[in-house]
C-alpha cells in the first residue's frame, strides 16, 4: 500500500479515483487535461493546489496544467489566488463549484434563446423550420427555467445538509 506521510491516504487509491473520475467526465464532453486537474484539485484536502503540485501529482507539464486552469477558470469550476508570501498561484476549487458552473450556464442559455428567436421571425413561425426553431427555442426556456428552480432548491438543500 502506497501511502502519503502528510494526509495518511493511500496515494495509489488517490490516483486511481482521479483517473476514474476524470474518465468519466471525458465521456460526459470536458476535455482530458482539465478533467484530470479537476478531479486533482476535488480530490485535495485543501481544495487547492499550485501548478508544481499538479504537475508532479499528475506528471504534466506545466503549460498541460496551465491550459486546463484556463479552461476551468473559463468555465468558473475553479479560481485562482495568490499564495501567500509567494508569487506562486494556487488553483482553487470550491464548494460550490457545480452550482455555480450551471448557474453560469445561463447566460449561454440566453444567447442561445435570442439567437432562437431571431430565427423563428426571420424563417417564419409558419414554416416547417420556423416551427422546428420554436419547439426548440420553448425547450431552451423550459431548460432555463428548470434549472433557476432547481438551483434554488438545491441552495435550500445544501444550506440544511452543510450550514452556511
Amino acid at each position: 500500500m502506497t501511502e502519503s506521510t502528510e494526509t495518511g491516504r493511500d496515494a495509489e487509491a488517490v490516483s486511481k479515483f482521479v483517473e476514474s473520475f476524470a474518465a468519466q467526465l471525458v465521456e460526459a464532453g470536458m476535455q482530458r487535461m482539465p478533467a484530470r486537474i479537476f478531479a486533482a484539485l476535488l480530490s485535495s484536502d485543501e481544495g487547492a493546489m499550485t501548478s508544481a503540485d499538479l504537475g508532479e501529482q499528475l506528471r504534466i507539464s506545466p503549460a498541460a496544467v496551465s491550459g486546463g486552469v484556463r479552461y476551468l477558470a473559463q468555465q468558473h469550476m475553479v479560481s485562482r489566488e495568490r499564495e501567500p508570501g509567494s508569487r506562486r498561484e494556487r488553483y482553487r476549487v470550491h464548494s460550490n463549484q457545480w452550482y455555480e458552473a450551471l448557474t453560469n450556464r445561463e447566460t449561454v442559455l440566453k444567447r442561445w434563446e435570442a439567437s432562437l428567436r431571431e430565427g423563428v421571425t426571420s424563417l417564419g413561425g409558419g414554416t416547417p423550420a420556423g416551427r422546428r426553431m420554436a419547439e426548440t427555442l420553448a425547450f431552451f426556456e423550459f431548460v432555463d427555467g428548470e434549472i433557476a428552480a432547481m438551483m434554488e432548491r438545491w441552495r435550500v438543500h445544501r444550506e440544511q445538509l452543510f450550514g452556511d
